[in-house]
C-alpha cells in the first residue's frame, strides 16, 4: 500500500493546488496502535497527513453528505448572488463509493458536488481478532509488513498473518475497488471471497424461528443505546432520528428490553437495499452486538427478491424506491413459496 499511499499524497496536492476540491476527506494515522482517524485536508501542505493501510475503517462517505449539508444550510443565510459551492473530495474504497451511490440515488447531493479518489482495497484490520490473538493484553506498538501485521505487547511480540484478522465483511468483499471515480490510484485488488458471502446467514436460516428468534433477543440484550451504530452508518443522515421523536413518539429511547429490540429492528429495515457491509457499525460497537447477520439476511433477500445489491451502481436504483409493474409479488403473500 506504500505506493498507493505516496500516490495519493501526491494526487491530494494537485486536487487542493488546483481548486478541484475545497476539502478532501481521507483518513491520518491515529494516536493509538491500530487506528487510523479520518480527517479533512484544506490546504495542499497538508497532504502528508494522509494515510492508506489496513487500519482504515471508518466509511468516508458519512462525512461528505454531513459536509455537503451543513454548507447548504449555511448557504441559505447568503444573498443569492454571494452563494457558493463546495466540492468535496473523499478518499473511497468499494464500499464507501457504493455509499456515495445510495446518497446520490437519494439525492442528498449532485454528482459535480463530490470528487471520488478511488483506491483499491485488501481489507481492514478487526481490532477483536487480534485482541483475541495477544490473550486481551494492551498492544503498545502495531506496525504493517506486507501481509504481516506485527504487535507488541508488554509480555510479547507477535507477527500475526493479515489474512487471518480482517474484519469478516472484507473477507467476503465482491466490491473491494471502487464502483465509481473521479481518479483511481493503484492498480485494481485482488478478489476476496464472495462466493461465501451469505455462508453466515445461510447458517443463521437454518435455524428454527423460535431459535433465530432467542439469538436476535440475545445479541440486542447487549445493545446500550449509545447510537454508535447509528452515528457511523452513511445512510443513517436523518435531522431528527426516528428514535428520538416526540410528536409522535415511535419507540422508547430507555434501555428497556422492548424499547432496544424495537429501535433495532425499526433501524435494520430502514437498511434494506441501502447497507453496502462496510462494517463501521460492527467496528465501532462498544459491545460486539452482531449487526451484520441480520443486516446480511436482509442483503441476500434484497438480492434473491429483486436482483439488487446496494449502491452497485447509479442505474440500479434501491428496490423500495422504485416501482415495476413486473415487480414480483409473491413473497408478500406466500414468503416460503418465493423462496
Amino acid at each position: 500500500m506504500e505506493n498507493v499511499e505516496k500516490k495519493l499524497r501526491e494526487e491530494a496536492k494537485l486536487l487542493l493546488a488546483e481548486k478541484k476540491v475545497d476539502v478532501l476527506v481521507g483518513y491520518e494515522a491515529g494516536t493509538l496502535p491500530m487506528t487510523a482517524t479520518p480527517c479533512f485536508i484544506t490546504a495542499p501542505e497538508e497532504a502528508d497527513r494522509l494515510v492508506w493501510n489496513a487500519f482504515c475503517v471508518q466509511n468516508l462517505a458519512k462525512f461528505v453528505q454531513d459536509l455537503i449539508s451543513l454548507h447548504r444550510q449555511s448557504q441559505q443565510r447568503v444573498k443569492p448572488e454571494a452563494r457558493t459551492r463546495k466540492v468535496v473530495g473523499v478518499v473511497a474504497r468499494g464500499c464507501t463509493t457504493r455509499s456515495l451511490v445510495i446518497q446520490l440515488q437519494e439525492r442528498q447531493f449532485n454528482r459535480d458536488d463530490i470528487f471520488v479518489v478511488g483506491v483499491p482495497c485488501g481489507g481492514y484490520v478487526d481490532k477483536c481478532k487480534v485482541a483475541a490473538r495477544v490473550a486481551g493484553q494492551e498492544i503498545r506498538e502495531a506496525s504493517l509488513v506486507g501481509d504481516q501485521l506485527s504487535v507488541k505487547t508488554a509480555g510479547e511480540a507477535k507477527t500475526l498473518p493479515l489474512g487471518e484478522i480482517l474484519a469478516d465483511n472484507c473477507l467476503t468483499c465482491r466490491f473491494n475497488n471502487p464502483v465509481i471515480s473521479d481518479l483511481m490510484i493503484g492498480s485494481p485488488a485482488p478478489a476476496m471471497a464472495p462466493e461465501s458471502e451469505y455462508a453466515g446467514v445461510e447458517a443463521h436460516e437454518k435455524l428454527s424461528l423460535a431459535e433465530r428468534w432467542s439469538y436476535f433477543e440475545k445479541e440486542m440484550a447487549k445493545c446500550i443505546r449509545c447510537n454508535a451504530c447509528r452515528q457511523v452508518c452513511p445512510s443513517c443522515y436523518c435531522p431528527v432520528c426516528f428514535a428520538e421523536q416526540s410528536q409522535p413518539q415511535w419507540v422508547g429511547i430507555s434501555e428497556d428490553e422492548t424499547d432496544t429490540q424495537v429501535f433495532q429492528i425499526m433501524r435494520l429495515y430502514h437498511m434494506v437495499g441501502r447497507c453496502v457491509d462496510c462494517g463501521s457499525c460492527v467496528a465501532v460497537c462498544p459491545m460486539g452486538v452482531d449487526l451484520r447477520t441480520f443486516l446480511k439476511k436482509l442483503d441476500k433477500d434484497v438480492f434473491e427478491l429483486f436482483g439488487n445489491r446496494a449502491g452497485s451502481s447509479l442505474e440500479d436504483l434501491p428496490p423500495l424506491s422504485q416501482f415495476k409493474e413486473d415487480d414480483r409479488e409473491d413473497f408478500i403473500y406466500d414468503p416460503q413459496k418465493a423462496k
